[in-house]
C-alpha cells in the first residue's frame, strides 16, 4: 500500500474510532434518535471514504502490477468482484 494511502486510512479510521465511542455515548445517554442516526450517516460516509481510498490503491498497484506480470485474469476477476460488491450497496 502507498504509504500517504496508508496514512489516510489510519487517520480516517481513527476519527471513526472517536465517532463510534461517541454514537455508544449518545444512546447510553438517551440522546435523541435523529442526532444519532446522522453520526450513524457520518461514519457510513467516513467509512465509505476508506473503501475508496482502498479501491483507488489496489487499482493503481496491485492491479497494474497484475496486468503487467501476465496476470491480466486475476486482475479482471478482481475488477468485477469489486464492481459486484458495490453494485449490492444500491
Amino acid at each position: 500500500m502507498r504509504k500517504e494511502n496508508k496514512e489516510r486510512i489510519l487517520r480516517r479510521l481513527k476519527i471513526v474510532e472517536g465517532q463510534i465511542r461517541g454514537i455508544q455515548k449518545m444512546v447510553a445517554s438517551d440522546v435523541y434518535c435523529v442526532d444519532i442516526i446522522t453520526q450513524s450517516n457520518a461514519i457510513k460516509e467516513a467509512l465509505s471514504g476508506v473503501e475508496h481510498i482502498l479501491l483507488e490503491n489496489h487499482l493503481s498497484t496491485h492491479v497494474i502490477d497484475q496486468m503487467k506480470s501476465g496476470k491480466e485474469k486475476r486482475s479482471i476477476e478482481e475488477i468485477l468482484k469489486i464492481y459486484k460488491l458495490a453494485q449490492r450497496k444500491k
